[in-house]
């Protein structure tokens, strides 16, 4: 059925529809705050569409992993010798344990993956646990889309389903406010760089928060004062941290002793998400979950869906290790098979550093081999992606091209899975930090009877 849907969609345009409709779309961009710095953050002229079922497997079989990325997570804030696998910067070392013996460290984080609905071939290649953007994105973007003729149309044949984020995200925030001991209604800073392309996002939550009855200020961590026992940006007292800056490079930028930091350690403010959580941002972790000697950490289910979805994964280092059931020479190996494998540094976002073996020359990868070796890197093994053709109106005609489509499931309290921002890009890079990438409302679809 979905490509049925997706064909009768696509019936519904022309030349002439595709520009009214495209028209419309980039006239409400911009009050909606739809863009990514100045680039509008749609555009396409379609949205995403997932079968109930598929939408179900999807949700049932990241909730199974998210239970292993749980017990992987705690047995880190423990043991040494198994946080020693994710290649940890010494202020990492320094902060996790300021939340051992607290609440769930993630209010919210999210999986990315490829999903082949056909063949129920599901690959996650990255966790996003520090703190993902885009919520605010899809919601008022499935908001805008469901005004858009092709929509109305289309919803005469199918009914579809958004999964709006920003209130349940509010709701978790709230409980973990309590659950660290706040009271009353607290004061929420979102807390990012003022040059950021991601402030309109952190405008369109801020937004939200206000129109649920919570006071709520974008604040760049620089303009923050810890004074009088309190977190303050400006005359506005600051009783949680909606957290978007970066760990790496809020330490990078202004150190250890700096004003957040100093409240947190006095709990004289809530961070969600902690400090912690950047146990699992690492792109290591996906290494330290498929790696066959930490097997144990896990239960019967918990190491099927690892094997089932997380690639093969590996630190790049001198050693030994495991793949499909061969012992190989790491280096050597992957030296010679590069059309298998991506190369990720262990502590990057946005696509950044990433080598892509099969478009590499053997140049490119032989040099990024040797930073690897003393540099932090992950090698992962290469997984089938994604393509869906989508509409757009380009050159003064309806345009329908094949895209890479991702699928980016969001967790809440670490163990819920709700709504999925979806990426398109022509290139099998998949991010719109990036440039060049497009994303699109996510709908769950039932055809009427």
């Amino acid at each position: 059925m979905p490509k049925e849907a997706i064909d009768r969609y696509h019936d519904l345009l022309n030349d002439q529809v595709a520009a009214d409709t495209s028209a419309e779309l980039y006239e409400k961009l911009k009050p909606a705050g739809l863009y990514f710095g100045d680039r509008p953050i749609c555009t396409v002229i379609r949205p995403h569409f997932y079968l109930l079922e598929d939408w179900q497997y999807v949700k049932r079989e990241t909730e199974i992993l998210l239970g292993a990325f749980a017990r992987a997570h705690a047995a880190c804030l423990i043991h040494d010798d198994l946080r020693a696998q994710l290649d940890l910067e010494p202020y990492e070392e320094a902060f996790f344990n300021l939340d051992i013996g607290t609440a769930v460290p993630w209010t919210t984080s999210r999986l990315d993956s490829f999903f082949i609905a056909a063949e129920r071939e599901l690959h996650f290649v990255e966790y996003n646990a520090e703190t993902p953007a885009g919520m605010g994105y899809e919601d008022v973007l499935s908001e805008l889309f469901m005004t858009l003729e092709p929509m109305k149309q289309f919803q005469e044949h199918y009914a579809i389903q958004s999964m709006p984020m920003m209130s349940k995200l509010l709701a978790v925030l709230m409980r973990g406010y309590k659950d660290w001991g706040g009271h009353g209604m607290p004061q929420v800073a979102i807390v990012d760089w003022g040059h950021v392309p991601t402030l309109n996002e952190h405008e369109i939550i801020r937004r939200s928060f206000e129109r649920h009855g919570i006071r709520a200020v974008l604040a760049d961590p620089r303009a923050l004062e810890y004074r009088s026992g309190h977190l303050w940006a400006g005359n506005f007292r600051v009783d949680m941290i909606y957290k978007r800056v970066l760990c790496s490079e809020l330490v990078r930028q202004m150190g250890m002793d700096n004003a957040i930091v100093r409240a947190i350690k006095d709990k004289a403010v809530f961070m969600s998400n902690s400090f912690s959580a950047k146990l699992l941002a690492k792109k290591a972790s996906l290494a330290l979950m498929s790696d066959e000697a930490n097997g144990h950490l896990f239960d019967d289910q918990q190491r099927a869906a690892i094997y089932a979805h997380i690639p093969w994964t590996r630190r790049v280092s001198e050693r030994k290790t495991q793949y499909q059931d061969q012992e190989v020479d790491l280096i050597p190996f992957i030296t010679e098979h590069r059309d298998r494998f991506v190369l990720k540094p262990n502590d990057e976002y946005g696509g950044k550093g990433v080598v892509i073996g099969w478009e590499a020359s053997i140049e490119e990868w032989n040099e990024t081999l040797r930073s690897a070796l003393t540099d932090s890197y992950v090698v992962q093994e290469k997984v089938n992606v994604v393509y869906k053709d989508f509409p757009a109106y380009i050159d003064g005609k309806l345009d329908i091209s094949p895209r890479f489509v991702d699928a980016n499931p969001y967790v809440f309290d670490g163990h819920n899975v709700h709504g999925c921002l979806t990426r398109l890009s022509s290139v099998a890079l998949l991010n719109v930090t990036a440039g060049g990438g497009s994303v699109v409302p996510t709908y769950l679809l039932q055809r009427k009877q």
